[in-house]
């Protein structure tokens, strides 16, 4: 086998620059600002309108919400693998983008009806949508650097503020309709934040539709993918692929899907290394580099992604919330915590990998990953030192300790998600660029779905407690701080099987 990698890449087209990036990235920045709007409206409050719905309210639902949340949120994320697949092979990214964004709207719509089945087949419908969304704008974002060009981990960093602008202002405007409507019941309440949330998808696919002809045919179908008939038969196929993420969610359980997620994330591994065995072994090594990140990454997000299970209902019934004249705090604007500090970190830490990379000391790939590792585990450390020692005689803790959680964990998370991303564009084999970010969003789905088993233990039977909070929480401290330093001592050797990619 040969010693280097004997496919290129096409090159980027010669775009006009704004902001010293491309200017294409800024009308991406947008159609996914509008899209992660329209995720992050609906994110908080599907584990409160589960219990408020379904279960009257009653705290024994919290672990079928925690469940049920994490499967979703899961396969969100698996199906990612055949979005990419869908844009790599059959219609184009741009295609697959619009196809996308047209069911995940009508899957936010069918979740405003009042019925448990209707909601699941909604939900299902939101997973197929977003499948094709998702994983193919990120990859969009990579074509519009040329190989070698140093701006690509920025640039994915500036689109990263874009998911996190959406991910802001969601939950503030999202909390504050289900707080304000205070004449009806909740789960009416919730079903307005999710018609808001299918407004922004409209947003979301309306700007992409506008401001695609920027891309300078970036993404638009080869030669052999033009037949519109094409788009008929995903169409058709994504008309098939609903009830079968319904029946996942509704009758297998979030169990049986791990295994069926892990068969799959094996399945994916196995062709990114089959592709890469034909175009010689610093190919292959890459790929096994990126592969053992992705180990990690599950890691990361199974405890990280509490913050739509567990620390919702931690937020609920165990943080005090009251603040200055008897206002209570939103328990939904908690989700904006994590956007502020993006919004806020993300400049910074950009700047701050330039001038690393300037002065030739900017942290490899699986050292800024440890690091965002590390910084997830400080968040649990706040909060294991909250409920072992701030508990008020109320039986809750103060309102900061799950702030600065969130703000930990960010700055974990700016170290790690933006430069996940640039590293498949940049370790994946050029013909499978889709497939390879269809498999990272994989090794989230894994994740997501393990943080919904783990929310369900935390809750048991009966709903939260401070102990079995605590007990869960210092759990996730350790392990991710294991992790971390793990990643930290193998770093030398995933930097080699990288070959000089940085």
């Amino acid at each position: 086998m040969s010693e280097t990698i004997t496919t290129a890449a096409p090159a980027a087209p010669d775009y006009p620059q704004m902001l010293g990036h491309p200017r294409p990235l800024w009308m991406l920045f947008m159609t996914e600002f509008w899209e992660r709007f329209a995720f992050y409206g609906i994110r908080w409050a599907l584990t409160l309108y589960i219990v408020a719905e379904f279960f009257h309210g009653d705290a024994a639902g919290q672990a079928f919400a925690s469940r049920t949340y994490g499967a979703y949120l899961a396969l969100v994320y698996a199906t990612a693998v055949f979005g990419g697949y869908v844009a790599d092979k059959i219609i184009g990214y741009q295609r697959s983008i619009l196809v996308g964004a047209t069911v995940m709207a009508v899957g936010l719509f069918m979740i405003m009806l009042p019925n448990e089945q209707l909601f699941l087949l909604g939900l299902a419908t939101i997973i197929v949508g977003n499948g094709l969304f998702k994983p193919n704008i990120s990859s969009m974002v990579g074509q519009l650097y040329a190989q070698g060009d140093s701006r690509r981990d920025r640039g994915f960093t500036l689109f990263y503020m874009g998911i996190n602008g959406g991910a802001l202002i969601a939950p503030l405007i999202t909390g504050w309709l289900a707080s304000t409507l205070t004449d009806t019941p909740m789960q009416q309440n919730y079903k307005v934040v999710f018609g808001a949330s299918g407004v922004g998808m409209l947003i979301s696919l309306a700007w992409f539709w506008i401001g695609r002809r920027q891309l300078k045919g970036v993404g638009r179908p080869t030669a052999d993918q033009a037949n519109r008939l094409r788009v008929v038969y995903v169409v058709l196929g994504m008309l098939v692929a609903i009830p079968v993420f319904y029946l996942l969610m509704a009758r297998a359980g979030a169990v049986v899907l791990q295994w069926l997620l892990t068969a799959l994330f094996i399945g994916v591994g196995a062709m990114l290394v089959v592709e890469a065995v034909r175009n010689g072994k610093v190919q292959i090594h890459r790929v096994i580099a990126m592969l053992i990140i992705f180990a990690f990454n599950v890691l990361f997000w199974m405890f990280f992604e509490q913050a739509g299970s567990s620390f919702n209902f931690l937020a609920q019934n165990i943080v005090d919330r009251q603040m200055f004249g008897g206002w209570e705090f939103p328990v939904g604007w908690f989700q904006s915590v994590n956007p502020v500090a993006i919004v806020i970190l993300a400049p910074l830490v950009s700047l701050a990998w330039g001038w690393l990379d300037q002065h030739r000391i900017e942290p490899s790939i699986p050292r800024k990953f440890g690091l965002g590792l590390l910084g997830n585990a400080l968040g649990f450390l706040v909060l294991m030192y909250a409920l072992s020692s701030a508990v008020g005689s109320n039986g809750q803790i103060p309102f900061w300790p799950l702030a600065l959680c969130y703000v930990l964990q960010t700055a974990g998370e700016l170290c790690l998600s933006p430069i996940g991303l640039s590293m498949v564009t940049k370790l994946a084999p050029v013909r499978l660029v889709g497939l390879a970010m269809g498999g990272w969003f994989l090794s989230t789905a894994i994740g997501n779905n393990l943080s919904g088993l783990f929310a369900g233990h935390i809750s048991g039977a009966s709903g939260m407690t401070v102990a079995s909070a605590l007990g869960g929480f210092t759990f996730s401290f350790y392990l991710l701080a294991g992790a971390g330093v793990l990643l930290f001592l193998i770093a030398p050797l995933i930097n080699r099987l990288m070959h000089g990619v940085k």
